[in-house]
């Protein structure tokens, strides 16, 4: 099968994930997307926004879309490691210990407020991130394949809760800002919802199975597929380096940003049927790439400006290669 190939395929099973998602998922076309960039990456993703904007909903309808085990761990203060990625039994019959596996043995887990949990029980979860194992009492277990994280913050209450540090937040490669649905699509949902719907639980009846396990593997690797050119790989570097000098910028993104705006670019040409990626690209997803790997300064942060107004004054500075 030749790379063409390839990529059109996965560029159609994306589009069948993106369609059979926006069933349940109303209003929320932006945050799909980039849900699927992720997904098509190979990279996890931190959701932050208000209370009841479908963040557990999105996910249960990711997971069902391509028959994937799903879990959902609430993070509270008293949550510890040993409850995420499981811990070591004795059993009395047989005189032997036996792994009780946690919940983070799925292919998509939602780690709801990720925030409310400790430092150490926040760091159990990212290790598993970053490496696609767990070790239990000594002994390595490799969790499912594919493997995604989509944590969930609230911004708006600060009691209670555990920042992520910055060398933490570095792990995701997006994070995505939720915002409110518009009047229109509220009053779709709400329609939709309350039809023979019994109080308000998740209504995932429109959810048939499009994909399976394979297919989303085949998707990450169709993504490494897409081609780069040399201009666009330096535009990306470029990109990223502007943010370590960039005035306004406190701290900026470390090598792992080159990486992650360079994944995702090539899964953001992948989702819109480009066998190659342009400076758009690049562009399109710069902010939900870097946004959480900057630190402003005091200054601009009294003034009220927030990471992405400094990163589209950097984009505009950065000379983009000609298509």
């Amino acid at each position: 099968m030749t790379n063409s190939t390839l990529l059109s395929t996965a560029h159609g099973n994306l589009t069948k994930l993106r369609d059979n998602i926006g069933q349940v998922v109303i209003g929320q076309k932006d945050t799909i997307d980039q849900l699927l960039i992720c997904v098509a990456a190979g990279g996890h993703v931190i959701i932050e926004g208000v209370p009841g904007l479908a963040k557990t909903l999105l996910a249960r309808a990711l997971a069902n879309s391509a028959e994937a085990l799903d879990v959902r761990i609430q993070f509270t203060p008293d949550l510890m490691p040993s409850d995420i990625v499981g811990h070591a039994m004795f059993d009395h019959d047989s005189q032997t210990f036996t792994v009780r596996q946690g919940p983070v043995f799925a292919n998509v887990v939602v780690a709801d407020e990720i925030n409310r949990a400790p430092a150490k029980t926040q760091s159990a979860l990212l290790e598993a991130m970053q490496e696609q194992q767990v070790s239990i009492e000594g002994d390595t277990h490799i969790l499912p394949q594919p493997f995604f994280v989509i944590a969930t913050q609230n911004p708006i209450e600060q009691e209670g809760t555990y920042p992520l540090p910055q060398a933490q937040l570095d792990r995701f490669l997006f994070k995505i800002l939720m915002d409110y649905p518009n009047t229109e699509d509220e009053l779709t949902m709400l329609q939709q919802i309350t039809h023979e719907s019994v109080a308000d639980k998740l209504d995932l009846r429109g959810i048939q199975p499009v994909l399976s396990i394979d297919d989303l593997v085949a998707i990450q690797h169709a993504a490494s597929l897409v081609v780069v050119d040399a201009a666009v790989q330096k535009y990306v570097v470029n990109i990223v380096t502007a943010t370590r000098t960039w005035n306004g910028i406190d701290i900026g993104a470390g090598p792992r940003g080159s990486i992650s705006l360079l994944r995702a670019a090539r899964a953001h040409a992948l989702l819109h049927g480009n066998e190659f990626v342009t400076p758009d690209d690049v562009k399109q997803i710069a902010s939900s790439v870097l946004r959480h790997r900057i630190q402003l300064t005091p200054d601009l942060e009294i003034e009220g400006y927030s990471p992405d107004d400094v990163i589209a004054s950097l984009l505009t500075a950065v000379e983009a290669p000609r298509q």
